[in-house]
């Protein structure tokens, strides 16, 4: 068995998680900062040196800890799945000889339902840019791509112009820890980016140093994420929608509708860029929602 200090240990399994399973920035700080906090309760309050010290008990701990500090189930589970991940890479490398979270429990968590737009709320969004303008021009483009495609507005903007095909009918979209893959689009989409492309894109770019960014501002630049997300609430308040809607709203109605309209799981699975298909699951609990909402409403014995 290695002997290693508990923050070198830490360091190398960050390391894993950066190479071997290529996982985003911002999911790795996640999982730093978690891990970080347990480790240091265990030296701190615990007087635990030594990782392959560690039992189950002193994990229960940490996380009845959390719990009294009033950290949320959710976040709760999220520091069980980093501490799990961690101590099964340990003895994977050998630095502990057990692994002690093998039989913990993960925290019972009430399932939010994402929110999604009706086809008449998509439609009065993509209709409320004023398309006399190149910006409006811009915004529809984006707003019928983000609905095609179901991408994340991270890989929305981050699309560079050669990675949409309008010949071709299709988007590449790299996704977290840059896997690619390949989403079809639609008529309306197609329609719309080869508007902004031969009309808007050239007057937004002006005389500012040239880009390869497909979504840019009024200042030549690459469209950042916050400017995004200003654009949809001032389009949506625009379409009268009253429902609180982000940038994964638009995500959330693609998968919801594909699904309603007896989408394949599978490929709804890999045209979001899920890993796992139970991540893609939800959007067969929202269908039943809204069927049963239908019901609801429009039969006479309901």
């Amino acid at each position: 068995m290695k002997v290693k200090h508990s923050k070198d240990a830490l360091l190398d399994y960050i390391h894993f998680l950066q190479v071997e399973r290529q996982l985003s920035k911002n999911t790795l700080a996640s999982y730093r900062r978690d891990l970080e906090s347990y480790i240091e309760h265990l030296h701190k309050v615990q007087e635990i040196e030594n990782l392959s010290e560690v039992s189950r008990s002193n994990i229960l701990l940490h996380l009845e800890d959390l719990r009294t500090n009033g950290i949320a189930a959710r976040s709760i589970a999220r520091h069980i799945s980093a501490i799990r991940s961690f101590h099964q890479f340990l003895l994977r490398e050998k630095v502990t000889d057990s692994d002690p979270t093998i039989h913990l429990d993960m925290p019972q968590i009430d399932q939010k339902l994402p929110r999604v737009l009706t086809i008449e709320e998509i439609d009065a969004l993509i209709a409320a840019p004023d398309r006399r303008k190149p910006q409006g021009i811009r915004d529809v483009a984006m707003l019928e791509l983000l609905y095609a495609s179901g991408m994340r507005i991270s890989e929305c903007i981050g699309l560079d112009l050669n990675d949409v095909h309008i010949t071709m009918g299709f988007v590449r979209v790299f996704g977290k820890g840059g896997k690619e893959r390949i989403v079809p689009l639609g008529k309306s989409a197609l329609k719309a980016i080869d508007s902004y492309l031969q009309i808007a894109r050239d007057q937004l770019q002006g005389k500012y140093p040239k880009t390869d960014a497909f979504f840019i501002n009024q200042r030549g630049k690459r469209l950042t994420r916050q400017g995004c997300w200003k654009l949809l609430k001032e389009h949506a308040q625009k379409a009268n929608i009253k429902k609180e809607i982000t940038p994964h709203t638009l995500r959330h109605s693609f998968a919801t509708h594909l699904i309603e309209n007896g989408a394949d799981l599978r490929a709804v699975q890999e045209m979001l860029g899920h890993a796992d298909i139970s991540t893609t699951q939800i959007y067969t609990h929202i269908s039943k929602t809204r069927l049963s909402e239908v019901y609801k409403q429009f039969h006479p014995r309901a």
